[in-house]
């Protein structure tokens, strides 16, 4: 059963990103504000619900918040600033595009920096305890699945429409085949032997 709200204050917004562990593309963050009388008996956390399921949330969530945005940082910004601050850099820019300013932020997970003046608390596994956190998390899958779903028109050798960047065995054996694309995030351990591999543009 997921919660409301964590905090006391009135307008509280959830966050939580997309595409951490991928190989490829960007990482995708979203910040959400719902009202207290939000609900929905889908929404959980995005990683336990269908494709199908999300599709049917996304635009619920976009109709009824309160205020919600998305943010991508694209995966050269990711090899010169490392996975973890790309990750609190989309968080930061997805509150930064609120329409209402929050009075408190609780974010997925156990890594943040402060953000401006709110205060905010982290809360591992927190997309599948506060709705907030949890549909921040169903728009950040379903934009960044938008994404790779597109891109692997131009890149169908990578199967990005299936695996989204994720570093699964046919995504890796592509890698090796075909090398890396403009796409790939060049700062990252692309195969396990760290083979030098030519770019494809």
């Amino acid at each position: 059963m997921l919660l409301h709200k964590y905090s006391s204050y009135q307008i509280e917004a959830g966050t939580d990103e997309a595409g951490r562990g991928c190989l490829a593309g960007p990482v995708v963050a979203a910040a959400v504000i719902l009202n207290e009388d939000f609900e929905h008996p889908l929404l959980n956390d995005s990683k336990q619900l269908t494709e199908y399921q999300r599709q049917t949330l996304r635009p619920f969530i976009e109709q009824n918040a309160m205020a919600f945005a998305v943010h991508f940082v694209w995966q050269d910004e990711i090899d010169k600033v490392n996975i973890l601050n790309a990750s609190i850099l989309a968080m930061h820019r997805s509150l930064d595009s609120l329409q209402i300013r929050p009075e408190f932020i609780i974010v997925d997970g156990n890594k943040f920096k402060d953000y401006k003046d709110i205060p905010h608390c982290t809360i591992v596994k927190g997309d599948g305890k506060y709705m907030s956190i949890a549909a921040a998390s169903v728009l950040a899958k379903t934009y960044r699945d938008a994404y790779m779903e597109k891109l692997h028109i131009n890149f169908p050798d990578y199967n990005w429409k299936q695996n989204k960047g994720y570093p699964t065995k046919q995504h890796r054996e592509a890698i090796r085949k075909f090398g890396l694309t403009d796409f790939h995030r060049k700062s990252f351990r692309q195969l396990p032997e760290q083979l030098t591999l030519d770019l494809r543009i």
